[in-house]
């Protein structure tokens, strides 16, 4: 996924899937300057992990 695409989906007010090595997540956080992402699993706890962005896929 490129930033723009991950920014337009943390901006977004619909549910957007998001997968991160094959694993639902949601995106907290854009970390532009580092090009990661904060997330969390859906439906998990609210343990949050920085990721690259380029590892997120669009469902």
């Amino acid at each position: 996924m490129d930033i723009n695409r991950a920014k337009q989906i943390l901006s977004s007010p619909a549910e957007i899937e998001v997968q991160y090595n094959g694993v639902s997540i949601w995106i907290d956080e854009i970390k532009e300057e580092d090009q990661t992402a904060v997330v969390h699993l859906v439906g998990g706890i609210e343990e949050r992990t920085e990721v690259d962005i380029a590892s997120l896929k669009e469902m």
